[in-house]
């Protein structure tokens, strides 16, 4: 678990490994074992606490509350906004998804979060604890999980990083036993629990990521692209674990990722970042209720460029995909109700054959597309037919 690496005075050995380039810092999330008798997660944090009564977590405080954060990089005209005034709070027990294009500026606000980043304005406070003014309080109950870092000690088996990451903590990691193996059964490791880290597929290593996070008993966690390297069936095994974890234990996970289908299955309430600012902040169900209709997929191999040009202009043309030799092109138009009947009536006057249509809702993804796609990308169909002109 990295940060406590870092704020807890144990970072000696992940400080040589990232000098010698051999990897970087652990990982993410955690909860708490009533089950496990002896020592527990909270009663060490409390222990490491107790000189420090005033940087105590407040129980009324959100687990994550972020003020006017902002951070450029290079000076004057060269000046880079990576993030800029950006607020928002993460209430406990929560799982919000952090989304935006790459260069949006989430890893940066991600990074000031954690501390590995100094804004240069901003307040970060972590279960009522500002960071900049106690820095062991305030991260004593997190950990994250970044994308492309090496989260785990590859020569270690997978119980042993478990149990590492539990020490490190605070915890007394046979405490915690019966937890380390409920990770192992959930999570599809209990076969590989013996067996060394560099030994596994990359998937498994993320998985490991994962377990060796929630070893520790963190309260709140961040997740940067967690399904990478998954397959389909231990990318849901993480979907339920999570959610799991958040109903159950109330565990706060913020979790970054270009994978809607998770963002839109685990998290509660979506922030969409784009050229370092906030773009929205809802929940999923009401973002996806944006989108201004449905969308009509059609096929035909009459489409042509006079046809598309003319729909273009009376239409909500989404996408055409030209058609292959002798083939269809297929065209995507967003229209409902009656904009579905003209659209029927205006190929059938244009004397275009349908020979297939689909309707299909509009997902987060497409909210996501529509919101952070540069002006000069947002017309995809219009550049495809004059592409054919």
């Amino acid at each position: 678990m990295w940060l406590r690496h870092v704020y807890s005075g144990m970072a000696e050995r992940v400080s040589a490994g990232e000098r010698a380039g051999t990897g970087a810092a652990p990982t993410d999330d955690g909860t708490h074992d009533d089950e496990a008798g002896g020592d527990t997660a909270d009663d060490g944090r409390r222990r490491r606490r107790a000189d420090t009564d005033e940087s105590a977590p407040r129980p009324d405080a959100p687990a994550l509350a972020v003020d006017d954060i902002s951070k450029s990089f290079g000076d004057g005209d060269d000046a880079v906004v990576a993030v800029d005034d950006v607020s928002f709070a993460v209430d406990r027990g929560s799982v919000v998804g952090l989304l935006g294009p790459n260069g949006a500026g989430k890893t940066t606000l991600i990074k000031s979060i954690l501390g590995t980043v100094v804004p240069d304005s901003g307040t970060v406070r972590l279960f009522g604890v500002d960071a900049a003014s106690d820095r062991r309080a305030a991260y004593a109950d997190i950990d994250a999980m970044l994308e492309g870092a090496r989260n785990d000690y590859w020569r270690l088996t997978v119980r042993e990083n478990l149990r590492y990451f539990a020490t490190i903590g605070g915890v007394d990691p046979d405490s915690v036993a019966a937890r380390h193996d409920r990770l192992l059964d959930r999570l599809g490791l209990a076969e590989k629990a013996d067996t060394p880290v560099r030994e596994l597929s990359r998937g498994m290593k993320q998985k490991v990521s994962l377990a060796s996070v929630l070893a520790g008993g963190a309260k709140l966690v961040f997740l940067d692209e967690p399904t990478l390297g998954l397959d389909v069936e231990s990318s849901r095994t993480l979907r339920r674990e999570l959610r799991r974890l958040a109903d159950e234990d109330d565990l706060t996970v913020v979790l970054s990722s270009h994978d809607m289908d998770v963002v839109e299955a685990v998290c509660d309430r979506v922030i969409v970042v784009a050229d370092g600012r906030i773009l929205a902040d809802d929940a999923v169900a009401a973002l996806v209720s944006r989108a201004s209709a449905d969308v009509v997929e059609v096929a035909s191999p009459d489409f042509e460029e006079r046809t598309l040009v003319a729909l273009d202009e009376r239409f909500e043309v989404q996408s055409v995909t030209p058609a292959e030799t002798g083939g269809r092109t297929r065209i995507e138009v967003a229209a409902d109700g009656d904009e579905l009947y003209a659209l029927m009536d205006h190929l059938r006057e244009a004397g275009v054959r349908i020979d297939d249509v689909r309707t299909r809702r509009p997902d987060l993804e497409d909210v996501f597309v529509d919101m952070t796609e540069p002006e000069t990308e947002r017309h995809e169909a219009t550049a495809a037919v004059e592409r054919q002109r």
